[in-house]
Formats: structure tokens, sequence, C-alpha cells
């Protein structure tokens, strides 16, 4: 019975991670970021409003790691998966890490001068919400992958 609870609560602490940060991650670059442009907005509020956002996608990081590492032993200790499981998590796994590497690189051109960040500055949200977005459906397809070999 503590199993379970313990992997329903690792479930849920991964779910709701990811989610807060891939739609924070919409609500930033389709409302926020325009609205600061719109409204010409103290560059001091702008700075602040990333850096909070930033303190949030680390706390989620963390919640993501620290699940996801539980929940893939979970599943790989069990003996209903198959390869495909396998192959669509080790692509699911390097998208996570993928998104963890962009944000990294962000909060690292947060800290150099507006004028001398990069490209990558203004690419990388993008980038980091598609990756977030493939993600949770290569979450959804491990669930019904994991189901389907339940069932069998």
């Amino acid at each position: 019975m503590l199993q379970f609870l313990l992997t329903d609560l690792m479930r849920s602490v991964h779910i709701v991670a990811g989610a807060v940060w891939v739609g924070g991650s919409v609500v930033y670059l389709l409302v926020i970021v325009p609205a600061l442009r719109l409204g010409e907005a103290a560059p001091r509020t702008a700075a602040l409003m990333g850096d909070l956002f930033r303190r949030l996608v680390n706390v989620c990081i963390a919640a993501l790691l620290v699940s996801g590492v539980y929940l893939i032993v979970d599943r790989l200790n069990s003996t209903s998966i198959g390869a495909a499981y396998v192959i669509v998590l080790v692509v699911k796994i390097a998208a996570a890490l993928a998104m963890i590497a962009l944000a990294l690189l962000q909060a690292q051109e947060a800290r150099r001068l507006a004028k001398r960040r990069g490209k990558l500055w203004r690419l990388a949200p993008r980038w980091i919400l598609g990756l977030g977005i493939v993600t949770f459906i290569l979450g959804a397809t491990l669930t019904g992958l994991f189901e389907a070999n339940i069932l069998r």
C-alpha cells in the first residue's frame, strides 16, 4: 500500500511540475511578453518577471528530475513493458534533458547585458515550449503503451 501511495505521489508531482512549466511557458510567451512590450513596461519590471519565472522553472526542474528518476525505476522494474516503451522513454528523456539544457542556457544568458545576448536568447523559450508539448505527448504515449502491455 505504501509503495502505491509513493508511486501515485511521484506521478502526481511529475504531472503537476510539467504542467506548471509548460503551461507557464504558454502564458509567459503568449500573454506576458507581448503585454510587457505593448505596455512599454519598465525594463526592471520585465527583468523581475523573468527572474520570478526562472525560479519557478528551477523548482519544476528539481521536481521533474526527482519524480522522473523514481518513475523510470518503477516502470523499468515492471515486467509489463516492451521495446516500444523503452524507445519512447529514451526519446522523452532526451526531449526533457534538452528542455533543461535550454533553460539553463537561458538563465546564463539572462545574466548578460541585453545587447550582448545571442540569438538563442530569443529562440530558447519557443524551443522549450515545443519540447514541453512533445514531452507531454510522449508521456501520454508511454501510459498507453504500459496499459496495453498490462492488458495482454
